[in-house]
């Protein structure tokens, strides 16, 4: 009985449907790890980001010049249970003609072994107002215009960026600049010029106007369009920009370690006027600009990568399964379970390596450490150089393919598809001669009868 036993168990765990059930368990468990290096991904991210939005908080956060814009405050009647009650308004007059024109100087800032990209920009603003025009708002009629508290208002959204004086000329008269916005529904965050502006003038009167900001910031800097013809130039020593926003530049040019770029917009290609009064418009939606990115993201290449491991360990798990079928070679689950731990180890190691070293050179580190620990593994289980070899050329393949998909982004389903579809045919080809059942081997149980009979 106990011989019967031994033999039944025997035959249960050397079953190939047993070993594939064992294998697939083992798949699943494998789960976790993944899961748990995911996670890890995720928080090293969030640690570099914090540190990047430290950086950035006292050097200068991403910035948007929005401005000039004339403001003039006004008042009007509003009849309401037959009383007349006053009503406090601003309106609002954007330049004729706006010309901006950047300069981006770039910079590393590093925080132990997590780094941001910063900038110092010089930008130089010059344009024209027309005398403006309350008969032509879209507003109930004013009944008092407040043109001696008028002002120019200048939206920048990081104050703490700023490195100059800002020295405004209205008609090449210097006024003087203030921290801080009135009365405005649409900038929160500027500086304010005094403009007192006088009824008599004609309002053909045109009035010219420049000024000149050095400007700390990160992640990117935009521009809103509010003159009716916007015209912006912007260079920078980068090579990895992003433009961004509501408008594409209309010439752009990226060389090897700067950029250059242009932008045309006229009145109709937004969706605000050039004047209006209170809250009717909000103009952050047409902002325009560029990013400085940082030439490789491994934290995003590295959880890119981690979406493969099911499929890495399934892959190892099949040839090792073949391999054994083929070779009548038994690999116990606990030799399954050290080979899918060092493929899993292959994403801790990228991870660490490549925040040091960078991606690319991290990944080829790491997967050669890797295929050199599996394939010296596996010779002591096939016993068999050849066999050892075809491991070895497996694994060379795999992260080579893996690689590959990572680089190709745009086309990572498609080479995805292509290649399991390959790999399945592969896998279809050899095991089409492989005995699953073992039909042809005699029962240990009945007496093997000679041939002819």
């Amino acid at each position: 009985m106990k011989n019967t036993n031994q033999s039944f168990w025997s035959k249960v765990s050397n079953s190939a449907t047993f070993k594939a059930m064992v294998i697939g368990i083992l798949i699943l468990l494998m789960l976790i790890p993944v899961s748990m290096i995911s996670s890890l991904i995720q928080e090293r991210e969030w640690n570099s980001e914090s540190v990047a939005s430290e950086i950035s908080s006292k050097w200068g956060n991403r910035q948007a010049i929005v401005g000039p814009v004339i403001t003039v405050p006004f008042q009007y009647n509003v009849v309401q249970d037959n009383k007349i009650t006053k009503v406090n308004e601003y309106a609002y007059f954007l330049p004729e003609d706006l010309d901006i024109q950047t300069e981006l100087v770039p910079e590393i800032r590093y925080r132990s072994i997590y780094k941001v990209v910063v900038y110092q920009s010089k930008i130089k603003v010059k344009g024209k107002f027309l005398f403006p025009d309350f008969s032509k708002l879209n507003h109930a009629r004013a009944t008092f215009i407040d043109w001696q508290n008028a002002f120019i208002t200048i939206g920048i959204s990081d104050l703490r960026g700023i490195r100059n004086d800002v020295a405004f000329r209205w008609n090449g008269v210097q006024q003087e600049a203030t921290s801080g916005v009135e009365g405005s529904d649409f900038i929160s965050s500027g500086i304010t010029v005094k403009m007192p502006l006088s009824p008599e003038t004609s309002e053909d009167t045109e009035f010219n106007f420049d000024f000149e900001l050095s400007l700390n910031g990160s992640h990117g800097l935009f521009f809103a369009p509010l003159g009716k013809t916007t015209h912006t130039t912007l260079s920078s020593q980068w090579d990895t920009p992003s433009f961004d926003g509501a408008f594409l530049p209309d010439k752009r040019t990226v060389g090897q370690n700067e950029f250059s770029a242009e932008w045309n917009i006229f009145n109709y290609n937004r969706n605000f006027p050039q004047m209006w009064a209170g809250d009717s418009y909000n103009v952050s939606g047409s902002e325009y600009g560029v990013q400085l990115l940082l030439p490789v993201d491994h934290y995003q290449k590295t959880m890119r990568s981690v979406k493969y491991a099911i499929m890495f360990i399934a892959l190892t798990f099949l040839v090792f399964f073949l391999i054994e079928l083929i070779s009548r070679k038994c690999i116990h689950p606990f030799q399954y379970l050290l080979v899918s731990i060092g493929l899993v180890l292959f994403y801790s190691l990228l991870l660490a390596i490549s925040e040091q070293i960078g991606f690319d050179l991290a990944y080829g580190v790491s997967a050669l450490a890797i295929i050199i620990l599996i394939t010296a593994y596996s010779h002591s289980i096939f016993k068999s150089s050849k066999q050892t070899w075809l491991m070895g050329a497996f694994l060379v393949v795999l992260y080579a393919f893996l690689y590959t998909v990572l680089q190709l982004e745009d086309f990572a389903l498609l080479i995805g598809s292509v290649g399991l579809f390959i790999a399945l045919a592969v896998v279809m080809y050899i095991s089409r001669k492989i005995d699953w059942f073992h039909s042809n081997e005699p029962d240990d149980n009945q007496e093997q009868l000679p041939e002819g009979n």
